[in-house]
């Protein structure tokens, strides 16, 4: 429904305007640092000085969750239909509850319009990240996205006018999924594919497939000297998912992958990072053993985003028996 409100607000802002005598002759924004978006979907970002606004109407996968390589970034043209760019002037002061009002205000009154009939939006995203904590263990929070748009070619009263270089400035998003990696103490592993999971039932699950021959044995470690494995792009693939409604037990183990629930975003363990995986094993009962299983220095990647589990992650444990 926002995404319909946002489209009809946009039509708004393009109807209408009063004749004025104020001239501008150019656009700078570039003091101003950070842009705005009237609703979630980010269909509609503007940047605000005291009496001029500059609107820019994109989709809503514009800003994706996904940082750019170094010096490429993402390019849009302005066509004035799927990717509109429109600069205004006001008579008197202006704020963010005018720009969003979804019909707006009769004051202030616009006394200059200028439509982008063409140019190059070039948007450039990085990953914002919070700083480690005492494990060296990061999160991200959401995405900063550097727009600067080229060769604007504005119609000012029927006369093109072009301008080399607009800095739109960052504009930045949250993160739209938030990543639940509280797991409890309990584990499990697969009795035919060996597969190692833990689950949160809210829609989480974090496994590592694949996993190495002689890993897990029902032999006791010695003190302080675990069996270890390192994450790999075969075996021992760690993967984190994330599903679009609650899991259950009843996922896990089975010989086809259940279409519910279904899958939201998919995280794989890095293999360029010495992550590994560390397995204690004690005594748990008669003929019983405990695996414990901790991630060390692993790092999760999507795309080109990524964050540090820590120098520790527990996975959890799970005991298996052997015959008297």
């Amino acid at each position: 429904m926002r995404k319909y409100a946002s489209l009809l607000l946009f039509a708004f802002l393009l109807n209408g305007c009063d004749d004025g005598d104020i001239t501008v002759d150019n656009v700078d924004f570039s003091t101003i640092t950070n842009s705005a978006s009237c609703t979630d979907e980010n269909l509609l970002v503007y940047k605000l000085k005291t009496q001029e606004s500059l609107l820019l109407q994109v989709p809503e996968n514009t800003f994706p969750e996904n940082p750019t390589p170094i010096d490429v970034p993402n390019q849009y043209n302005i066509d004035n239909s799927t990717y509109r760019l429109v600069y205004r002037g006001y008579d008197g002061t202006i704020a963010g509850t005018y720009i969003c009002s979804l019909i707006p205000p009769t004051s202030p009154k616009v006394i200059d319009e200028w439509y982008a009939k063409s140019g190059l939006i070039e948007i450039k995203t990085v990953q914002t990240a919070t700083e480690p904590d005492a494990n060296n263990a990061t999160r991200i929070n959401g995405y900063s996205h550097n727009i600067i748009i080229k060769n604007v070619t504005y119609s000012v009263s029927g006369v093109d006018v072009t301008v080399p270089e607009i800095v739109f400035g960052d504009f930045a998003t949250k993160l739209e999924t938030t990543l639940d990696l509280t797991f409890d103490e309990t584990a499990a592993q697969c009795t035919t594919s060996g597969q190692i999971y833990n689950f949160i039932v809210s829609g989480a699950a974090i496994t590592i497939d694949a996993v190495e021959s002689g890993l897990i044995q029902n032999t006791v470690t010695p003190l302080n000297q675990p069996r270890t494995a390192v994450i790999g792009a075969t075996n021992n693939k760690l993967l984190y998912r994330v599903y679009n409604s609650t899991l259950t037990e009843d996922y896990f183990c089975q010989t086809t992958t259940p279409s519910t629930p279904s899958l939201k975003e998919t995280w794989t363990g890095a293999t360029d990072t010495n992550g590994s995986i560390e397995v204690t094993t004690t005594t748990d009962g008669p003929n019983a053993f405990k695996h414990t299983i901790v991630l060390k220095n692993v790092t999760l990647q999507k795309g080109n985003s990524s964050f540090r589990l820590g120098n520790t992650f527990a996975i959890g444990s799970f005991s298996t028996s052997v015959a008297n």
